[in-house]
């Protein structure tokens, strides 16, 4: 649970960032008809990039999931560690008691122990299989959110394609900073998560 908690960040950063948006401004033709151009920003080719590491860093929304996360893994650690304290204890309970008792005593007692071993097993399997499925459905909501935003954006700005660039995890080896939009794109998707919010 603590391994699946820990990489939300690179789970996420992987999931919702690995994104490609071919937008552009129209311009109108002699002819009238309408055809893509990249305009503003004066990028070559309308290619920008995001860092995905800054981004996740500092968009509020990933962060308040983040921290939910973070909460929900330590509020199922110790009702896991409780109820695994508890079980310890009527192990040693019977085993003190253990030649106190008499041979169906101790094969019912050991018949109901083994039971509860087993559910505790199932109890943390399904937990974390619960969080697992939570933590999935987020990152497609933050997958969705970052790639509508950047559409739009891109669109405005006439950006062609948006590359994700990530410190040790990137097909990117060099980018020219002139092309880095993450403090633009972070600001862009604050700003509407707060208006999301109101």
């Amino acid at each position: 649970m603590n391994k699946l908690i820990s990489n939300i960040a690179k789970a996420s950063a992987g999931v919702a960032l690995m994104v490609a948006v071919v937008a552009c401004n129209k311009t109108e033709t002699k002819s009238g008809e309408t055809k893509t151009t990249p305009t503003e920003a004066g990028v070559t080719g309308g290619i920008v990039y995001v860092n995905s590491d800054s981004l996740l860093n500092n968009y509020e929304y990933f962060k308040e999931i983040k921290t939910k996360f973070e909460d929900k893994s330590k509020k199922a650690e110790a009702d896991l560690k409780d109820k695994g304290a508890a079980f310890q204890r009527e192990v040693a309970a019977y085993q003190q008691a253990a030649n106190t008792l008499s041979a169906d005593q101790r094969a019912q007692t050991e018949q109901r122990l083994a039971r509860k071993q087993q559910e505790l097993q199932v109890y943390q399997q399904n937990a974390g299989s619960a969080l697992q499925n939570e933590e999935a459905g987020e990152n497609e909501k933050l997958y969705d959110k970052v790639a509508e935003y950047l559409k739009k954006h891109a669109k405005d700005k006439g950006y062609k394609m948006v590359l994700t660039y990530s410190k040790g995890n990137s097909a990117i080896l060099f980018a020219d900073e002139s092309l880095d939009v993450t403090k633009e794109v972070i600001k862009g998707l604050n700003e509407a998560y707060k208006s999301d919010k109101k």
